[in-house]
């Protein structure tokens, strides 16, 4: 099984969307190939998952019991999962200089616009959530449909940015 760790800077909707989402997808899948993580550059003291983005997820049947927001140190630290591909799916975390991985993953950019940015009212956000989930969920069923070949460490890379401009 592969792992993925999805960042945003916040890690509060974007990165915690995609995670509680190719996780569900990839649950329904014959053999499970990824194993999705979230995290953020610079999560905010006491930081919590978005409230539109757990109820957009569970809305749309996925599971949320134990998504919470964590900082991207806690998978660049010794004993933490191995990453084999990492996505920035927000445009600040994308430019920020990232920790030094273990194992050197491979990188790839999936920008999304913010759903939770401005103060719009509930119902004009919430749709900007399932927006976005919809949006992460056709390109991460490209993800899950790659041939095995395509997955391998020294494609991986290329692969995954090859979905970003999908």
């Amino acid at each position: 099984m592969r792992n993925i760790l999805f960042l945003c800077t916040h890690n509060s909707a974007r990165s915690i969307l995609a995670e509680a989402l190719l996780n569900h997808l990839d649950a329904q899948t014959p053999t499970r190939r990824w194993q999705a993580w979230s995290a953020g550059s610079s999560p905010r003291p006491g930081q919590q998952p978005h409230p539109l983005a757990l109820e957009v997820l569970q809305h749309a049947g996925i599971a949320t019991e134990g998504l919470h927001s964590k900082s991207w140190d806690a998978f660049a630290a010794p004993g933490a999962p191995h990453m084999d591909l990492i996505i920035t799916v927000c445009d600040s975390a994308a430019g920020e200089v990232c920790p030094i991985w273990p194992g050197h993953p491979a990188s790839a950019h999936w920008g999304y616009a913010d759903p939770s940015a401005g103060d719009a009212p509930d119902e004009v956000k919430r749709e900007a959530f399932r927006q976005t989930l919809h949006a992460m969920g056709r390109r991460l069923a490209l993800l899950l449909n790659l041939p095995p070949e395509k997955l391998q460490k020294n494609l991986l890379q290329e692969t995954a940015r090859g979905l970003s401009s999908h």
